[in-house]
């Protein structure tokens, strides 16, 4: 006898596996995004040392490993979207919930990892006293916080991916 709860919702199927399953193109894409969101953040943000950008703050210990799990989960998040077959694009307005919290995530990383004196936004809402007083406390949890959203982020979409949208 079948049944019908079976019919009515296909299995899901784990995210390791789904990424097994992926095509040379997906990790193409998710390395690459991988190292392009390490730089995004990393280099502005003086994590990576470089010329252009400095910080008058010493660089904690848990930026690195912040850097390296938000720029491994992003690349990840961004392998997800990446299709075997030629597609239309969706518009902005199609943007799903896992594609909005990743945006989100990675912005909470920016600033988790970033100095807190060279931010002008938070300069201009508590000044520098109030930056070292208040928002360097803070960033241990926006790190921790980017990298929960990104981790749902990545399992919602490598849940669905196996999944035929109505």
């Amino acid at each position: 006898m079948i049944d019908v709860d079976e019919l009515a919702s296909p299995p899901e199927s784990g995210a390791f596996e789904t990424i097994r399953t992926w095509s040379p193109r997906h990790l193409v894409v998710a390395i690459g995004a991988t190292v392009l969101i390490a730089l995004a953040i990393g280099l502005p943000t003086d994590v990576i040392p470089n010329p252009v950008f400095g910080r008058p703050v010493p660089v904690t210990w848990w930026s690195y490993p912040t850097l390296i799990v938000t720029a491994a989960l992003g690349g990840l998040l961004a392998a997800t979207y990446v299709s075997d077959r030629a597609e239309t694009p969706g518009s902005l307005d199609d943007m799903d919930a896992p594609t909005r919290r990743g945006g989100i995530a990675g912005l909470l990383s920016f600033f988790a990892v970033g100095c807190p004196v060279c931010n002008k936004l938070v300069i201009v809402a508590l000044g520098t006293t109030g930056a070292r007083q208040w928002f360097e406390p803070i960033q241990p949890a926006l790190a921790v916080a980017s990298i929960a959203l990104l981790a749902w982020a990545v399992r919602a979409r490598l849940r669905s991916a196996t999944t035929c949208s109505i």
